[in-house]
């Protein structure tokens, strides 16, 4: 193990490990139930903004964009830890989370599961219900 990989897994010192994009992975769970909300990106200022203001932001790939959690839909993210992996390429944050996570009115993004048919698979919807019209919050 070189030191600098001894440093990155075993030192006390944040330094996060960003793709050739630019941007870290983000699991975002929530803290009271420890289920999965939602998987994203954030970049450099993504990271630092939810360190520095308690609340999650992002980086948006398809709109190549920073956002904060919530600033459109009112569904907001309180981070209330931060956590790393072994090597720094990955962020868990532990939130409340206020009404969706989901842009499409989910609580969570993983709203189907994979059920195996056939040598095959298709999706099942679980726990998909709506807390929000999409539409109506985006105005599409």
């Amino acid at each position: 193990m070189s030191a600098h990989s001894h440093e990155i897994e075993e030192g006390l010192a944040f330094l996060p490990k960003f793709d050739a994009g630019g941007l870290v992975t983000c699991v975002a769970t929530d803290v009271a139930t420890g289920d999965v909300l939602m998987v994203a990106y954030m970049n450099d200022e993504a990271l630092r903004k939810t360190i520095a203001t308690g609340e999650a932001w992002y980086f948006s790939r398809s709109r190549n964009a920073l956002w904060r959690k919530g600033e459109t839909s009112g569904q907001t993210q309180r981070v209330i830890e931060i956590r790393t992996d072994c090597d720094q390429d990955a962020v868990w944050i532990r939130v409340e989370q206020i009404g969706a996570a989901c842009h499409t009115g989910r609580r969570s993004c993983f709203y189907r599961k994979v059920d195996a048919e056939g040598g095959g698979a298709k999706l099942v919807f679980i726990d998909a219900d709506r807390l929000f019209d999409p539409d109506a919050v985006y105005k599409k």
